[in-house]
């Protein structure tokens, strides 16, 4: 496995913990449907939390949240969408960013609520 892919591995294994100490309740991690895929599906009261989870191991080049482009951001929305009706969900959806930079054994964690909003689309 690339190591790009090892640390988004172990970046999203801190995110799923870090939800889980904060008591959210944990849906799926890397759910799919099709080209789709969420990076972790929680509950967090009565809201459905759908928390991109973006890692780096600095910051030189660019955060980890600024790597959520109106593109992905679509894409979420859209899997979002699919989650919803493929398990009847009628809930109100929020979205995040969970923004690791580190090391597998330092992460510096940071949670970014209503990180966005579904796009318009015409």
């Amino acid at each position: 496995m690339a190591h790009h892919n090892i640390l988004g591995e172990a970046g999203e294994k801190a995110a799923t913990a870090y939800l889980e100490k904060l008591g959210y309740r944990i849906l799926h991690r890397n759910w799919r449907k099709g080209h789709l895929e969420l990076d972790i599906v929680a509950t967090d009261g009565d809201e459905l939390v759908v928390a991109e989870v973006k890692t780096r191991t600095d910051t030189a080049y660019i955060l980890p949240q600024e790597a959520v482009t109106p593109q992905k951001i679509r894409r979420t929305v859209m899997a979002a969408n699919a989650y919803l009706k493929t398990f009847r969900i009628d809930a109100p959806v929020r979205f995040d960013i969970i923004s690791i930079v580190g090391r597998e054994d330092n992460f510096k964690i940071e949670h970014i609520k209503e990180a966005f909003y579904p796009p318009l689309f015409n």
